[in-house]
């Protein structure tokens, strides 16, 4: 069977979460990792933290795997099909243009880069290459996020009438090379790093918001660190989101939604994904996952599909949608910089 031959850049919890993953897919073979630090690049990972999921952080045998000190080596590794970019945000643009230029795939995680113009600059890289591309906004591949939208695309909720997205995490400072999560410049805080998988849902179910209103908390470096964000449509829907890292580290991570429809409810929370029709009665969803338990597995099948030149539904996460949400999100923060003022979206 034809490999994707990656090279992983960033080996903390999302870059050997992804290494993982493709160690247990046959469509793809890790050729090489590259990290700045000198521990994980001998495959000691054991102060890597993550605040979901994740296996065990121990060792991983990275024999046979070249391994770089500098993400642009790697790109430059002739080998390298695929290039995986798990490094800190502000590293984002100037490695996935790079390994674009260089006429690599490329799977860039979420969020795409600090600022609107990084973004497009990406996308049109990408465009222009011809190569694969998307960014891990992997939750619209998770499971239960996936049935909900199969459902609502279905016609079982109807119009949406209201739309709440939660994402709760632990604090996690200290947990980072560098603490880099810490440094607004860096991570951009919570509201990017974390919210940003909200904005995209809220883009997937709802559609391009008018305007928003985002208030908050900052955590002691100066970074947003909890947010709640109401979105502004043209018609009389209501959505609304939450998300931070602000809570003690002994809690735990939580992430659900609630759709009410015209003629149904999904709501997706610790108990399960259920379904209240208007008529009838509660129904618990049943979610076949099989070997792809999570959406980071579901995603990168996809991409390793669309870089075999096979069928896949990669195309889950325009292009245009990676656009869009950056553009919200800078509304949002230009909302939460001024204490809640309403701001209207621009679109570019």
């Amino acid at each position: 069977m034809k490999q994707v031959k990656v090279g992983i850049i960033g080996f903390g919890f999302m870059g050997t979460t992804h290494f993982r993953i493709h160690q247990a897919n046959p469509k793809s073979k890790i050729v090489a990792i590259a990290d700045a630090d000198a521990a994980k690049r001998s495959g000691d990972i054991r102060k890597v933290h993550g605040n979901i999921g994740g296996g065990v952080n121990d060792h991983l045998d990275l024999t046979g795997i070249r391994v770089y000190k500098d993400g642009l080596d790697l790109i430059n590794d002739p080998e390298v099909e695929e290039v995986d970019i798990c490094a800190p945000t502000y590293l984002h643009a100037a490695f996935a243009i790079a390994a674009l230029k260089a006429g690599k795939h490329v799977l860039l995680e979420k969020p795409a880069a600090l600022t609107v113009k990084d973004v497009k600059a990406i996308v049109a890289e990408a465009e222009k290459s011809g190569k694969c591309f998307t960014v891990g906004l992997c939750v619209r591949a998770w499971p239960e996020y996936r049935k909900a939208f199969e459902l609502f695309k279905a016609g079982k909720i109807g119009k949406i009438r209201s739309a709440l997205f939660k994402r709760f995490s632990p604090n996690i400072d200290g947990d980072a090379w560098k603490n880099w999560f810490m440094k607004d410049e860096n991570s951009g805080g919570a509201l990017l790093d974390l919210h940003m998988h909200d904005i995209d849902e809220v883009l997937y179910f709802c559609g391009k918001p008018r305007a928003v209103t985002t208030v908050g908390t900052w955590y002691k470096t100066g970074i947003p660190d909890h947010s709640f964000t109401i979105y502004h449509f043209d018609d009389d829907k209501a959505v609304a989101a939450e998300g931070g890292w602000s809570a003690p580290r002994c809690a735990g991570f939580e992430m659900s939604f609630q759709l009410i429809g015209e003629k149904g409810t999904i709501v997706s929370n610790p108990s399960g994904l259920w379904f209240y029709p208007v008529k009838g009665e509660a129904e618990k969803l049943e979610l076949k996952v099989g070997d792809k338990p999570t959406g980071w597995h579901v995603e990168i099948d996809n991409f390793l599909s669309a870089c075999l030149g096979k069928s896949s539904d990669e195309k889950y996460l325009p292009h245009k949608d990676i656009v869009d949400g950056a553009c919200i999100y800078e509304a949002e923060r230009k909302s939460l910089d001024n204490k809640g003022k309403t701001v209207t979206v621009r679109y570019r």
